[in-house]
This record gives structure tokens, sequence and C-alpha cells, in this order.
């Protein structure tokens, strides 16, 4: 394993999704922390199905392998709290102290500089009995792209937000650095830690904002999540609301 913490990168040029290709592998013949990067990933997908949008050769759209097989399968959400906290933990390093402020999750795991999109993560997770098999991490990160499609939502990039361009690989491995050092630390009993920073760099953590709830307005401040990563939120009654993925959208002031 590299300083990094990267196992091994599987490079394409162009592969149409790299969570797919990670899915034909058998698990047991790839080492954690392996990482499958393509230069450009014309089917990459986001939440929900949504697609993701990248320039080829301007971004980093990679899939990461993680064997949590520590984790119980009601623990699912820790992963996803993992690489949120790992890549803040690298854009915090890299932008301006002036931006550390802005920087932030959008629940569950979007990365967010103000109320633009840096880069996203997508999860699937393979359990075996009741504890986790292996993780397949997909994230995109827009680095070097300047110019988005019209019809790409309130995006940004460490290129648009520094004035710098980024060389990719060894954009990756300080990336993969800064997740695998959290891994480790949750290895070694933090996940209380990992937890609490999870939510400090929560968007609209414990401030009162607005949304839309079930496609009717919301009201509500963000106080938690669940463990299995519903977001709890309360509203100007009082009520205690467990939201899903498909139930919540945040409404910025520019809405």
């Amino acid at each position: 394993m590299s300083e990094s913490g990267i196992a091994h990168i599987l490079r394409f040029d162009s592969l149409p999704s790299t969570n797919q290709y990670c899915e034909s592998l058998d698990p047991s013949s790839v080492e954690a922390f392996t990482v499958v990067w393509a230069l450009s990933q014309p089917a990459g997908i986001g939440q929900q199905g949504n697609r993701w949008e990248s320039e080829p050769g301007q971004n980093l759209t990679f899939s990461l392998l993680l064997k949590p097989t520590e984790l119980a399968a009601d623990q699912q959400f820790t992963i996803t709290q993992l690489l949120s906290v790992g890549i803040t933990d690298w854009l915090l390093a890299l932008l301006p102290h002036t931006l550390h402020d802005d920087v932030h999750i959008k629940w569950p795991n979007d990365i967010y500089v103000g109320h633009r999109k840096l880069g996203g993560i997508l999860v699937s997770n393979r359990l075996h009995g009741h504890r986790l098999q292996s993780s397949i991490c997909g994230i995109g990160l827009n680095i070097n792209q300047t110019h988005f499609p019209q019809w790409v939502p309130n995006p940004t990039s460490v290129a648009l937000l520094t004035g710098q361009t980024m060389p990719l690989e060894s954009t990756l491995h300080d990336v993969v650095g800064c997740i695998a050092r959290r891994y480790e630390a949750l290895r070694s009993g933090d996940a209380n830690q990992l937890l609490t920073t999870y939510l400090d760099r929560l968007l609209n953590y414990c401030q009162l904002a607005n949304y839309l709830y079930r496609n009717t307005p919301l009201r509500a401040t963000i106080v938690g999540t669940t463990p299995l990563g519903l977001l709890r939120l309360v509203d100007e009654d009082d009520r205690l609301i467990a939201a899903d993925l498909k139930e919540l959208q945040y409404l910025f002031p520019s809405e």
C-alpha cells in the first residue's frame, strides 16, 4: 500500500461507470483501498440515479473499494460519514482559510462550498450476514473544469475557487490519503469523533432553514442523523421529523 493509503490504481481512459466496473469484480480477489479511476466516465451516476456531469480529463471520477468488515449492517451510514469527512479534510487543507467556513457536507454526502456543489458520493454496500463485506464508493470531484452545461445545478470546482489547475493523479492520492486516515481512526475506535465532525460540517446543522418536505414547504432545524442515515429535523412546532433522501429538498436563498 502506498503512503496515500491506496493499494492499487486501475486507471482507464474511459469507463461508462467506475462503480459498475467495481461491481463486476470479485471482492475476495481485490485488495481493500483499490481505486478504479477513469479520465472519462460518460455514464456516471449520482444519488437517485441522477447523471454525474464531468468534462473528460478535467476532474476526478473514481471508485474506491473498502472492506469494512468490522462494521455491522446497521452501521452502513458510517461509510458515508467517513468519505464525506475525509474529502472535506482534503478540501480544507487545500482551500484558503477565507473559504473554510463555506466548506460543508450537504446531507447525506454532497460536498459544497457555499451553496455550490464541488463533489458527490455514491456508496454501494455488500453484506455478509449481519456485517458489511465490502463498500464500493463512487466519488466525483470537480477539479479543473471551469465551464459547465446550463442544466448542471450550482456547480463549482477547485479551479474556480482557487484559480489554479491541479495535477489529477497527485490530487487523487491526496484525497484517498485523507479518507484512509479517517478510516484508520475509525478502526481505532474513533466513531464518535467521526460523527461529531460530520455533524459540525453538515450544511444548516443547528440552523433554522427552508426545505421542501414531501413537496410541502418546511421551515426546520437539522438536529442530527439516525444510525441508518435519515436526517433528523425539528420544525417550528417542535415536531421531530426523520426524512429520507427522496423526501427532502434543500432550498437556498437564491431559489
